[in-house]
């Protein structure tokens, strides 16, 4: 796998410890992290505030190496994003997981190239959500029948 600060290195960013420490975190943890779960996470780390965070997250996110997901609750969460992936996410609890699908790149130019010849617009991004109920949701949603 490759570094994060090579990653950052490739994508012309100056590697600086916050980066390389949020970066490393986000490769690493599959969780779809909000700012405070972040900031609890690395808070050990004196030189990470949540304006850093914040304007960190901002960086990754405007070169393509993370993306941000605003869930249900309107809260916002990132996610790393080098090996492309889309998101099923639950309606209920806001719980977020990832779907890796083999012909990621081809959908996403099928649905890039309808969208401009419908709009007019110059698409050059996007990641697609899917929702549901994740399993735990499901088996309190039967359990509540029941009791019904």
């Amino acid at each position: 796998m490759t570094s994060a600060k090579d990653i950052l290195h490739n994508h012309h960013l100056k590697a600086t410890r916050p980066r390389q420490k949020i970066l490393e975190y986000l490769m690493e943890h599959h969780n779809h992290p909000t700012v405070d779960t972040i900031y609890t996470d690395l808070a050990h780390n004196q030189q990470l505030n949540k304006a850093t965070i914040y304007n960190t997250l901002n960086t990754l996110i405007s070169v393509g190496i993370i993306i941000e997901i605003k869930n249900g609750d309107n809260s916002t969460h990132y996610d790393f994003f080098m090996k492309p992936h889309f998101h099923i996410i639950c309606k209920n609890c806001g719980k977020i997981s990832d779907v890796f699908y083999p012909n990621f790149y081809q959908i996403e130019n099928k649905m890039r190239v309808e969208a401009e010849k419908q709009t007019g617009f110059n698409a050059f991004s996007g990641h697609l959500e899917i929702y549901g109920l994740c399993p735990e949701c499901q088996k309190l949603e039967k359990k509540a029948q029941k009791n019904s």
